[in-house]
């Protein structure tokens, strides 16, 4: 060492000097402290690390190396073998003990998976007589019962009672009592329903009936000392339907009665009445005496007068229901009397008896004779249900391969009559609409649902249905209804059909109802969405119209004017299309609906709608009038030969009528004149005798001072009456007067014979051409009235013609 340090001390001193590098160390010493050397790698596994042979022959060495090696890893495999097998050991008793620990537990344990959950199960049920494969059937079985009472109904009851027989109701009538009135207490209505089904029950398995009344009169008891109003009711209702099924005995509907009616306050009676009222029926007709009394109680407490106004009124009002032979709480409602009198078994419990309520029976208990009672429940049910034995069935079996060939075409021709699938699409349908958040969404849903050819109008009536149950109305059906009328057609003529049902039967609903459907549809109008001729279908009038639907009809248009507004309203009925579908509404025929539909449309705030029919109300007696001159023209065309004959024979009288007046002197034509009854009227074609002689040169008389003037000549003449003696003065007024018409353009047809020498001419009468009355109508009360119109008329035309002079 010292010369090592000697020799590198002048390496320092010189630093030109080359460093010379060491040689390496000898195996047998250590490597130096500052050198790293690379870890080995790790042997791989499976390996096994045979121990070095020392042997000078090396074929020998390697030889005994692999015998080595082979005896060392057997040694292996043997002790992973049995590592395998304790795991298993200890995961099958882990296994059974946590199962164990999650049933023990009141609350059913941790959450667990189901996959989990299954394999414990799995494992604890390999042993049927173990507590652990007892508390499952247990929980299964509460389960089923369950389920099969809350899904219990009036059109299922049947199907229901197999499924519940099925199950153990021996060890399970404590949960099927305490499901069963638990239903019952949460929803009273359905109590005739739960009563049936323990009425079949109670015929195959009586404890099953028994066990129900002691628990139910039990429960009475309870709640009665506690002033439980709410459970008393429950109670003695499900009581009452099971003393009308006959399961319970009548006595204990009289004792409980007896109880409340003792000592009467405001709930007791009211309890009384509502158990008077199911049970009153079936205590008329099996104990009409104790009925009597019962009524009895009811009318002293009545006359007392010591309960409160509220419940006066509901004693008089199961008076009024017994009076009416209770028609609305009959003995056994429609479809629930499904057990003969015969096969029934009452059990007669009172209400002061011990009661042996059996509360253990709803808690799981350990069975050592499990499977015993199991196959003794199997035989039971075997003859409950009548299940025949396995050569029965096997016969069975034989027969109907013999007659598959036979029911095939048997099975194609049956009808599903329940419409069970209807009513499984109207939930599916309703839970859809309930469950969308927004109309988009509704639609969305709704249009996947799967639907038959024709089952449209169910998905339109089910969303009108929603919409009427409403509170209020809500514009999200009207939403989802414009959107399906405007996806396609075939959605849009469901909504008009819906229309038409609706209003026909609209008299159904109550008023809440009527107003949310009445809304939508008028929605549905005022978008567009349906077809405005579907309006055809309303009649507005007194006869065709009942109040509901003059209800529907208002609220409907006001939704279709707050939505488009009255000028627009009113511009789409005046479009000709329109106004020719909607005849119905707005009536012209006849002026009585006419006048209605005015009033009513006015009476609503639409009144502008109405101008049409008021300017044809106005109208109305010209068009009559118009109407009955056609009518009379058609008819004046018959007799037009009749009318022709006779103007003939009119014509000759006439003349020699004239001759005559020719001849006579003045004072016999004045005489005839003022004469009270007017000469007879001469026909139409003959010239009238009255203007002639008015006309004539010959003076007339001075008229009377009581009477009007009635001759033509006064009313003409330019100066007051005249006297007799004045003749020529009379005859320059009658010339110039003559002169005077002759010179005015044709406003008379006609000039006298006095004034031109040529023969009269024939008065042109138009009402002759328009209809001439046949013969026999012309009388002379006749001619006297159209003889005095038409002095009136022409002493008008005078007094105008003064007052121009």
């Amino acid at each position: 060492m010292s010369a090592a340090v000697a020799t590198r001390q002048p390496s320092a001193d010189i630093p030109s000097q080359k460093r010379k590098r060491s040689r390496s160390r000898s195996p047998d010493n250590a490597p130096p402290p500052s050198r790293r050397r690379p870890l080995s790698p790790p042997a791989p596994r499976g390996v096994v690390d045979v121990p070095r042979v020392d042997d000078v022959d090396p074929v020998r060495r390697a030889e005994r190396e692999r015998q080595l090696a082979a005896r060392m890893a057997a040694v292996e495999l043997g002790k992973t073998e049995d590592n395998k097998k304790g795991d298993a050991k200890e995961k099958g008793f882990d296994a059974v003990a946590e199962f164990a620990k999650l049933t023990s537990s009141r609350s059913g344990g941790v959450y667990m998976p189901p996959a989990r959950l299954r394999a414990l199960q799995a494992a604890a049920a390999q042993d049927r007589s173990s507590s652990e494969y007892q508390r499952l059937s247990w929980d299964a079985l509460r389960k089923s019962i369950t389920g099969i009472v809350n899904r219990v109904n009036v059109s299922n009851i049947k199907h229901v009672v197999p499924e519940l027989l099925s199950e153990n109701l021996i060890r399970g009538r404590g949960l099927f009592a305490r499901s069963i009135m638990k239903a019952q207490a949460a929803s009273l209505p359905f109590t005739p329903v739960f009563a049936a089904l323990v009425s079949i029950l109670n015929t195959k398995l009586p404890m099953v009936g028994e066990l129900l009344i002691h628990r139910l009169i039990s429960q009475f008891r309870r709640a009665f000392k506690r002033n439980d109003k709410t459970v008393c009711h429950s109670s003695t209702t499900f009581i009452a339907h099971l003393v009308n099924q006959g399961v319970a005995h009548e006595l204990i509907a009289l004792q409980i009665l007896v109880l409340l009616l003792e000592r009467p306050t405001d709930d007791s009676i009211e309890i009384a009445v509502g158990l008077t009222r199911e049970v009153g029926a079936f205590l008329h007709e099996n104990s009409p005496k104790a009925n009597a009394t019962v009524y009895e109680r009811f009318r002293a407490v009545l006359n007392e007068g010591n309960i409160s106004h509220r419940v006066q009124y509901m004693i008089e009002v199961l008076m009024q229901v017994r009076k009416d032979k209770y028609k609305d709480n009959p003995i056994l409602p429609e479809g629930l009397d499904l057990v003969e009198e015969e096969e029934q078994i009452t059990h007669e419990i009172q209400l002061e008896e011990d009661l042996k309520v059996e509360e253990g029976l709803n808690i799981f208990k350990f069975d050592p004779n499990f499977l015993e009672n199991e196959e003794k429940y199997k035989e039971i049910k075997a003859e409950i249900l009548g299940e025949g034995s396995s050569e029965e069935e096997s016969g069975s079996e034989s027969d109907s391969e013999e007659d598959e060939g036979e029911a095939v075409p048997e099975k194609e021709g049956i009808e599903d009559r329940t419409e069970t699938n209807l009513v499984n699409l109207r939930r599916i349908i309703y839970l859809t609409i309930m469950n969308a958040l927004n109309y988009e969404e509704a639609v969305h849903k709704l249009l996947k649902v799967q639907l038959k050819e024709g089952e449209e109008i169910e998905l339109v009536n089910m969303v009108i249905e929603c919409c009427s149950q409403e509170r209020s109305y809500s514009t999200f059906y009207g939403l989802t209804s414009e959107r399906f009328c405007k996806l396609n057609r075939v959605w849009c003529e469901c909504y008009e059909r819906a229309f038409e049902t609706y209003y026909e039967t609209i008299h159904r609903y109550e008023t809440n109802r009527l107003r949310n459907i009445a809304r939508l549809f008028g929605h549905l109008f005022a978008n567009d969405a349906i077809s405005w001729a579907i309006l055809q279908t309303i009649k507005m009038n007194e006869d065709d119209t009942t109040s509901s639907s003059r209800i529907f009809v208002k609220i409907m248009m006001q939704e279709v004017t707050e939505s488009m507004g009255l000028p627009t309203l009113k511009e789409r009925f005046a479009d000709p299309e329109i106004k020719a579908l909607c005849t119905g509404m707005f009536p012209l025929d006849n002026p009585k609906n006419t006048r209605f539909a005015i009033n009513y449309f006015t009476s609503v705030g639409l009144g502008a709608l109405t101008e049409e029919m008021r300017e044809h109300l106005k109208n109305a007696p010209r068009l009559i009038m118009e109407q009955r001159r056609a009518m009379l023209e058609a008819e004046s065309s018959s007799s037009d030969s009749s009318s022709d004959t006779d103007s003939s024979s009119d014509t000759t009288s006439s003349d020699s009528d004239s001759d005559s007046d020719a001849t006579d002197g003045p004072r016999d034509r004045d005489r005839r004149r003022r004469s009270p009854s007017p000469p007879r009227r001469p026909q139409q074609d003959s010239p009238r005798r009255r203007r002639d002689d008015s006309r004539s040169p010959s003076p007339p008389s001075r008229p009377r001072r009581d009477e009007p003037r009635r001759g033509r000549d006064d009313s003409r003449s330019p100066s007051p009456p005249r006297s007799r003696r004045n003749d020529d003065r009379r005859d320059d007024a009658r010339g110039s007067y003559g002169r005077d018409r002759r010179e005015s353009p044709g406003r008379y047809r006609r000039r006298s014979v006095s004034d031109s020498g040529s023969p009269p001419r024939r008065r042109y009468d138009r009402s002759r051409e328009r209809s001439p009355p046949p013969p026999p109508r012309e009388s002379g009360r006749d001619r006297d009235r159209d003889r005095d119109y038409d002095r009136r008329r022409d002493d008008s035309r005078d007094r105008y013609r003064d007052r121009g002079r």
